[in-house]
């Protein structure tokens, strides 16, 4: 057996290190409507789906999932891949909906209430507004509440909260900007009839 350590590995190497399970993987993607960080639990339920502009906001969202999910929290893209699969066919319009199966863990009880049907509600294509979508979830008179419930959506773009419009005209608010939301209703528009 050589001594040259250049040439020789004992034990020898075995390829890259695998990752042992977690309860949480996530990643970071750069997409058309903006860097998201996606996150899915160990059975790939998709429990965030956030816009991450800076490092500040990623780390603000991994530690919301390591205090409501599990300190168990990996960076691996791998384990993501089908939830980065069903993102990317919805953005480049092959998919009208972002198919995971998603998990509303980080929303409050009311949150889950508004967001829970939204799809169902509102298709792709389709627009609704706050006052709408207050008065179909039970919450008549509730269109701000309902506002607020829509702007801290974990599950941005998987639950299409950017289908919500203000009765006053505009796009109104959106965690990944009002480009963003325009990007998705005109992405949505563009397809709906096909």
């Amino acid at each position: 057996m050589s001594t040259d350590p250049f040439t020789t590995f004992d034990p020898p190497l075995a390829g890259p290190p695998r990752l042992g399970p977690t309860d949480v993987s996530y990643t970071v993607e750069d997409t058309a409507v903006g860097r998201l960080l996606v996150a899915v639990r160990e059975d790939g339920r998709v429990v965030t789906c956030a816009y991450v502009p800076e490092r500040a906001a990623e780390d603000r969202w991994l530690v919301r999932l390591a205090g409501a999910v599990s300190p168990r929290v990996l960076r691996h893209a791998g384990a993501t891949d089908e939830a980065r699969r069903a993102l990317d066919a919805y953005l480049a319009g092959r998919a009208r909906s972002v198919d995971v199966r998603p998990d509303l863990v980080l929303a409050t009880p009311f949150q889950r209430d508004v967001l829970g049907g939204l799809a169902a509600r509102v298709g792709y294509g389709e627009r609704t507004t706050y006052a709408a979508l207050a008065a179909a979830t039970d919450h008549e008179g509730a269109a701000r509440a309902v506002g607020t419930a829509l702007g801290a959506n974990p599950l941005c773009v998987v639950l299409p909260c950017h289908r919500v419009l203000p009765a006053s005209g505009g796009v109104g608010g959106y965690a990944g900007g009002a480009a963003a939301k325009e990007h998705l209703l005109a992405l949505e528009a563009a397809h709906a009839a096909g």
